[in-house]
Parts: C-alpha cells; structure tokens; sequence
C-alpha cells in the first residue's frame, strides 16, 4: 500500500504567523492561520483538513460495507464536524468528530442501514486513527 505525503510550512509565531498546507502532488494548496483555526479568518485550519479525510474515508467504508453486505449505494455523501478544544492547564486537544452521512441504497431498510453505518464508522482508518477521540455518527437513508 502507499503512503501518503502532506506539507505544511508554518512562519512567524503563532499567532501572527501563518502557513500554507499542501497535498495531492499539488492539487490542493491552502493558506492557513491562527485565525482561520481558532476565529473566523480565511483560510483552512488543520480541523477541516481531518474532517475532510474522516468524511472520504467514511463514505469509502460505507459504501463498501454496503456492498459487501449485498446492496448496491447509489451514492453516499458525508460530512465530519471536528471540534478542537481547549485544554486545562493549556493546549488544545481535538475532542470530538460527527459524522453527518446521507446515501441513497436501493432494497435496505433503515435499521439494516443503520447496523451498517454503524460499522463503517468503527472500521473505516481514520476513525482508528482517531481512537482517543468521540466519534458520533447522524446517519439518513433517503428514499430510491
């Protein structure tokens, strides 16, 4: 299997520093700052840049969870909410990701589909990765 490379490069301190991430050989290139993780600021912040790797990673697992338990998605979107929090004594930790998934799947019932999101959500790799940290999961199966 290969392994997967991200950069980043910080300048200045941290609070009027700023940095830019970058991935995918270059396809995504992104300013990011004390602002744009802990404010409102422009730019994107390490919190999304997990959300999204949890949210394609989840998508990926249900739907081949899905598969293997005989159904055919249609398609399946999610989202992931990551939350970062500050700690006592300093720091700040990320303490929470939600999952908020929606799928379309031909011929499953709800609760089947629920079992089933249930267990992507435990076996997909970057909620292992993310062992320390609450994962919650809202998932919704629309109509085919």
């Amino acid at each position: 299997m290969p392994t997967r490379t991200g950069h980043a490069r910080w300048e200045g301190n941290l609070k009027e520093g700023a940095g830019e991430v970058a991935f995918g050989g270059g396809l995504f290139r992104g300013r990011y700052s004390f602002g744009s993780r802990f404010e409102e600021g422009q730019g994107t912040n390490p919190e999304e840049l997990l959300g999204a790797a949890h949210a394609s990673c989840f998508a990926m697992a249900l739907s081949h969870a899905l598969a293997e338990g005989g159904f055919a998605p249609e398609w399946v979107e999610a989202t992931a909410h990551v939350t970062v929090r500050p700690e006592r004594g300093g720091g700040f930790t990320i303490s929470k990701s939600h999952l908020v998934a929606e799928a379309r799947v031909p011929g499953i019932d709800p609760a089947k589909f629920q079992a089933i999101a249930e267990q992507a959500k435990a076996g997909c790799p970057v909620s292992k990765a993310l062992a320390g940290t609450e994962i919650t999961l809202d998932a919704k199966l629309h109509a085919a």
